[in-house]
């Protein structure tokens, strides 16, 4: 029996030398904060601390004296996502991209919260320390459950809710977000991405999210690869991922009493597109426009025609 626990011990050593040595040959070692600001954070990039401690990066864009549109990106990824409509309907709008918690330059935050609802606070206290009271609010993917969370708490606050293949809502068709994902909610195999994080884990996973590979630059898998190796940024993402569940908007989206537009792709695997039609058979008045062999991303894959429809949704009718 000696003999026998013996064995097991030894195998274990082995097996953590092993482990060991594969996270040492592999790893990728973290970036500094300056670093990124050198190369993401240039103008137009902004920064203010908040209340809370945090410090957020923004960018506030477009036509300053229009009304003002908020936009929240998905999970790794950055304010960068929304370019694209501010180069489409920035002419008319003041376009407001921020960093969430654990992304992009803002990063790990002091309360170390990433709750769904923690991040919605984050919205709130954000837009009121640049002096935003009220406003419409984008969201995509992890941004739109976000998004939604943010028009339940506080709909005084919203004119429009625009919805972009958003998280939050039930789904029966079978989901598919890339390995990477699988691997974040794997639990113990998880903590591997503390240390290890491939950029063609982060090549493969834009090209399970966008369609057209060819969208998928060198620079976009560059930018996603950085920026979520940012000091403290993979440990806050682990935490963020360890979250149980949020069924909060799945049973009070019926709730949701802010005009509301919902973008989707249809070929979307991370989010599919029943979920979309689950957003939209509960919020009254709501309209849902479905873009054929698009993915994850429409503002970035189909940046005209998602913009349009955005324009057309914000823009005051004609007066007689």
């Amino acid at each position: 029996m000696v003999a026998f626990f013996r064995g097991i011990f030894i195998l274990l050593v082995v097996l953590a030398v092993i482990v060991v040595g594969a996270i040492a040959a592999f790893s990728d070692p973290d970036m500094s904060e300056a670093e990124l600001l050198t190369k993401y954070g240039q103008p137009p990039s902004q920064f203010i601390t908040l209340g809370s401690g945090a410090r957020a990066h923004y960018r506030d864009q477009g036509q300053r004296n229009g009304p003002a549109l908020v936009l929240l990106h998905g999970s790794n990824a950055s304010l960068h996502t929304w370019e694209p409509w501010v180069a489409q309907i920035g002419d008319q709008f003041r376009m407001i991209c921020v960093d969430l918690p654990a992304h992009g330059l803002t990063g790990a935050v002091p309360t170390g919260d990433y709750t769904q609802e923690a991040m919605a606070k984050f919205v709130g206290e954000f837009t009121q320390a640049i002096g935003v009271e009220r406003f419409a609010l984008a969201g995509n993917s992890m941004g739109g459950g976000i998004a939604a969370r943010f028009a339940l708490m506080h709909p005084e606050r919203l004119t429009h809710l625009i919805l972009v293949d958003a998280a939050g809502m039930p789904s029966s068709t079978p989901r598919d977000p890339g390995l990477g994902f699988r691997i974040a909610r794997t639990p113990v195999i998880q903590y591997a991405l503390l240390y290890v994080s491939p950029r063609n884990l982060f090549e493969d996973g834009l090209k399970k999210a966008i369609v057209d590979d060819a969208l998928v630059t060198p620079a976009m898998v560059d930018r996603y690869w950085e920026l979520n190796r940012r000091v403290g940024t993979r440990a806050a993402t682990l935490k963020r991922f360890q979250e149980s569940q949020d069924a909060t908007i799945e049973q009070n989206a019926a709730k949701i009493a802010t005009p509301t537009l919902i973008l989707w792709g249809d070929l979307d695997t991370l989010v599919p597109r029943d979920a979309g039609e689950a957003y939209n058979a509960a919020i009254k008045g709501s309209k849902l426009i479905v873009y054929k062999n698009v993915g994850h991303l429409p503002m970035e894959e189909v940046p005209e025609q998602s913009a349009r429809a955005v324009r057309e949704f914000l823009q005051p009718p004609a007066t007689p």
